[in-house]
């Protein structure tokens, strides 16, 4: 792909930029509904933009208080889940100062956690539950950080609670966790072996500069987002958790 193509593009999404941000800002400012709505379709224009196609499997969620329990692999992890379903992130603290990344983490209305303050997990239970009760999804990566991809790190159970939290609600009935797995499964229209997998994901002290530079390149990406049977939250956290990685362990299997 020549250089003017990928100049081409970035105009195109910065002029949906100039228009999606105001108006999110504003919408976020007046409780519009449309806030739930805008970033999906930014993530749905720059994902056709820079050819990665989204393939979709099962039932997104419902009306129902949902926390999405997901794994994850890289950075684009968030375009491609942001693209399927009005829904917000739980992003590490850092996140919302970085350039440019930051200022989109806070219009996606994503919940910051400080992982060094020991106070941090109760606090966005709460915040947690506060959002879940009011019927949004909010996506957990429940692995803590981004793998290799040809593996799927143990799920932590911490931030589960906002469920919970949700649950002593009392106009909450019920609270489903909901399994979700990404799969990423053919680059330029050959399947993505274990070898190819580090080349798209970005994880541990990894340069972020390369996997930026091969998205720019446009080259064709899938990948499979799998969403699993939504989960019963009884309380326990351990056990939901439990089962929801192994949902998405199963999931990722069938995609490979």
């Amino acid at each position: 792909m020549t250089n003017p193509v990928v100049v081409l593009k970035l105009l195109v999404l910065a002029l949906a930029s100039l228009v999606l941000i105001p108006l999110q800002m504003i919408g976020m400012r007046f409780n519009w509904s449309l806030i739930h709505h805008l970033p999906v379709a930014f993530h749905r224009i720059l994902l056709t933009l820079f050819n990665v196609r989204v393939i979709e499997k099962g039932t997104p969620p419902g009306d129902a208080p949902t926390l999405v329990v997901a794994n994850h692999v890289s950075w684009l992890d968030i375009p491609v889940i942001g693209s399927t379903h009005p829904l917000s992130f739980i992003a590490k603290s850092e996140i919302e100062n970085w350039p440019v990344v930051g200022l989109f983490a806070k219009l996606q209305r994503s919940v910051f956690i400080d992982r060094q303050r020991r106070k941090a997990t109760a606090e966005v239970n709460d915040a947690l539950a506060h959002r879940l009760v009011k019927g949004e999804v909010i996506v957990l990566f429940a692995e803590g950080t981004t793998s290799d991809g040809n593996r799927l790190l143990p799920f932590r159970s911490s931030l589960v609670g906002g469920a919970q939290a949700a649950l002593m609600h009392d106009s909450v009935e019920q609270v489903f966790l909901q399994p979700l797995a990404i799969t990423y499964t053919r680059r330029n229209g050959l399947p993505i072996t274990r070898r190819d997998r580090p080349f798209i994901a970005w994880y541990g002290d990894m340069d972020l500069a390369p996997h930026l530079k091969l998205f720019l390149e446009g080259h064709p990406i899938d990948v499979v987002v799998t969403w699993g049977e939504p989960i019963p939250f009884n309380g326990n956290r351990k056990e939901a958790t439990a089962a929801a990685e192994n949902s998405v362990r199963q999931a990722l299997k069938k995609a490979a």
